[in-house]
């Protein structure tokens, strides 16, 4: 069953600032970027219990092919994403999105 989600006006700001930043490397490469994280949505929204959770209820999903994380919320059958996280960045940008 696919669950409806949210994505936060923050974690599509960080979509289009990866999408960016691989493009400007290669063209074409930040919509392989944007692909992955699609698919990484879509197992998401099939399954959100799947992913453990890390942080104060939030789960992370890793991201194939590139160092990033979907990192999300799954509440009363809501299913909320919080943040598209570089592997390297510090958690504390999108742990203080967390309400």
């Amino acid at each position: 069953m696919s669950h409806p989600h949210i994505i936060r006006p923050e974690a599509e700001a960080d979509m289009a600032e990866g999408f960016q930043w691989y493009e400007e490397r290669r063209d074409g490469l930040g919509f392989e970027y944007l692909g992955e994280i699609k698919t990484v949505l879509e197992r998401i929204t099939d399954n959100p219990a799947r992913h453990p959770e890390i942080y104060r209820g939030a789960r992370r999903s890793l991201v194939r092919r590139f160092p990033y994380a979907i990192i999300y919320t799954f509440e009363s059958n809501k299913l909320e994403v919080i943040a598209v996280a570089h592997v390297n960045r510090h958690p504390q940008f999108w742990q203080r999105r967390l309400r």
